[in-house]
């Protein structure tokens, strides 16, 4: 698994507490702690998922497309992870035995069931709440 759906929520909970104001994408590389290109790189998957926009000319940059409260982490997810397996099956094992021929189909059907329970709970946290969140961090430390 890598870190772009981490690096994804990153940018968008950033962008949230920007309140409006569009952020460079060297910006929020220094938030991240990473280039700017990979940032513009997830940028562009964002945007083509409808989910931040980019403001041309001076003093423009990336903002949200809409609000953090109707963006959940399952969009993120959807956008960034398009071709995602979260539990991939290994190719191929040898049809001549019963347990060979039939785990893939016992398997599917079962982490089927933990795919949903996953997309459910991703589902339930938006990026407004992930912003509030690092505030109520931010005032209690």
């Amino acid at each position: 698994m890598n870190t772009r759906f981490a690096v994804a929520t990153h940018i968008l909970t950033f962008l949230q507490s920007q309140e409006g104001s569009p952020a460079s994408s060297e910006l929020i590389a220094s938030s991240v702690n990473t280039n700017p290109t990979v940032i513009r790189r997830l940028l562009s998957q964002l945007t083509k998922a409808g989910l931040t926009i980019s403001q041309m000319g001076s003093g423009g940059g990336a903002l949200l497309a809409r609000s953090g409260s109707s963006i959940t982490l399952l969009d993120v997810h959807r956008a960034i992870d398009e071709d995602f397996t979260l539990f991939p099956l290994h190719q191929e094992p040898n049809p001549q035995c019963p347990v060979g021929r039939n785990i893939s189909k016992v398997l599917r059907g079962r982490l089927a069931t933990v795919e949903t329970a996953m997309e459910h709970e991703l589902s339930r946290t938006t990026i407004a709440d992930l912003a509030t969140d690092i505030l109520d961090i931010k005032s209690a430390g």
